[in-house]
């Protein structure tokens, strides 16, 4: 039967080229959809990491502070105990500004046996970092401030960072080189991965390091979070504080809106994406319907022969969906043929699973799409009755 089957499509190999080229295009865009909403669901699908709830962030200008590094280092350890001494403020702590859900990145290399690894978030954070964020130590401890004094820099990595140099070994006590190696920094934690920049991003590779007074002449951003019992009114006393202490502009932001700020850049060009080829679909599907009608128009006395020598209708039925499907399997392996190669090339350096499970995705939805438009086109060439197809023949 499969041979007859062969036979046929190739016989009608140019009227089937619409139908190859249409299913092979279907294929590639709901591959690139899922392939996307794969990413994205599997980078949901990860732990936060961190307590974004009742954190604020505290940005300002510090042109108008003293440039003395003594003097700035008293006015901010001041400055920390007075936000610490308000009945609304649980935690305070000093941040660069790319602290998460922020706008800002900052990266480093680092060194480690001749290897060069790149792209690595450097957080610079103060000693209660840790507490304002309520981030989750899988080995070690976090700083201390003792630690700001001794050969080696003290640093804490993240998770993935921790497998991306040392695997599955214990990382606590190791010394890890900066890009150049000529300085070595030891580890003396490793916390769990931090999603800052939302919760449909990788946490991707990220160190921090223990803010000194010789960085408070960079710190614009300070961290705090607030009980239960915070309002406007607080915000508003917070804000005329900090204003006051440091004789410059200031703004004041939760952390709960910044984070559906960072989503919505991810999601709403998602739902753009869908919605394009959803329609995409429904015109393919119906170019599907149009093919294969026309298809049982022009093969009317071909259906007629075969019932009048004894075909039932659903042996017909059956001959005209399994012809689609063979269609399909044919577009399907060029189709596969590229969308493997994403995987193998690690395009956009996403992991291969992500493109392997949108293949999968792809190829049930492609035949689900053909099964569904051939099923009632075969069910009316059931229905042809073999005298009237041979009367118009």
């Amino acid at each position: 039967m499969f041979k007859h089957l062969f036979k046929l499509i190739w016989n009608k190999r140019k009227q089937n080229f619409l139908f190859l080229s249409e299913i092979l295009v279907s294929f590639l865009v709901i591959f690139s959809v899922f392939s996307f909403l794969t990413y994205y669901y599997q980078n949901y699908s990860e732990p936060l990491g961190f307590d974004y709830k009742k954190v604020w962030s505290i940005s300002y200008e510090n042109g108008e502070l003293t440039k003395n590094r003594d003097s700035l280092a008293i006015f901010y350890e001041n400055l920390n105990k007075s936000l610490k001494s308000m009945p609304q403020v649980e935690e305070v702590t000093f941040s660069s500004g790319n602290f998460p859900y922020s706008d800002s990145f900052m990266s480093t290399g680092l060194t480690q046996n001749g290897e060069k690894i790149t792209m690595v978030s450097h957080f610079v954070v103060g000693t209660d970092y840790k507490k304002v964020w309520n981030v989750s130590l899988l080995e070690g401890r976090w700083f201390l401030p003792e630690d700001l004094v001794g050969k080696n820099k003290n640093i804490i990595i993240n998770e993935t960072l921790k497998k991306a140099i040392f695997g599955n070994t214990k990382a606590t006590g190791k010394l890890i080189g900066d890009y150049d190696d000529k300085e070595k920094m030891k580890v003396i934690g490793v916390v769990q991965d931090v999603k800052s920049n939302g919760d449909f991003a990788p946490a991707g590779k990220a160190m921090f390091v223990q803010l000194d007074s010789g960085y408070y002449r960079n710190t614009h951003n300070i961290l705090i979070r607030v009980k239960d019992g915070a309002d406007a009114n607080f915000e508003s006393q917070l804000y005329k504080f900090m204003a006051t202490s440091v004789k410059n502009a200031v703004e004041i932001k939760h952390l709960d809106q910044m984070r559906d700020s960072k989503n919505e850049v991810t999601i709403i060009p998602m739902v753009i994406f869908i919605i394009i080829a959803t329609f995409l679909i429904i015109n393919v599907a119906l170019g599907l319907f149009g093919v294969l009608w026309y298809n049982i128009n022009k093969r009317k006395g071909e259906i007629g022969l075969r019932r009048a020598i004894g075909a039932s209708g659903r042996s017909v039925s059956y001959q005209l969906v399994l012809e689609a499907m063979i269609l399909a399997t044919m577009s399907l392996i060029a189709g596969c043929f590229f969308a493997i190669q994403f995987p193998l090339l690690s395009v956009f350096n996403i992991p291969a699973s992500v493109y392997i499970i949108a293949m999968l995705l792809s190829v049930l939805f492609i035949y689900l799409l053909v099964l569904f438009c051939s099923l009632y086109p075969g069910k009316q060439a059931a229905g042809i009755h073999p005298a009237i197809a041979l009367h118009e023949e």
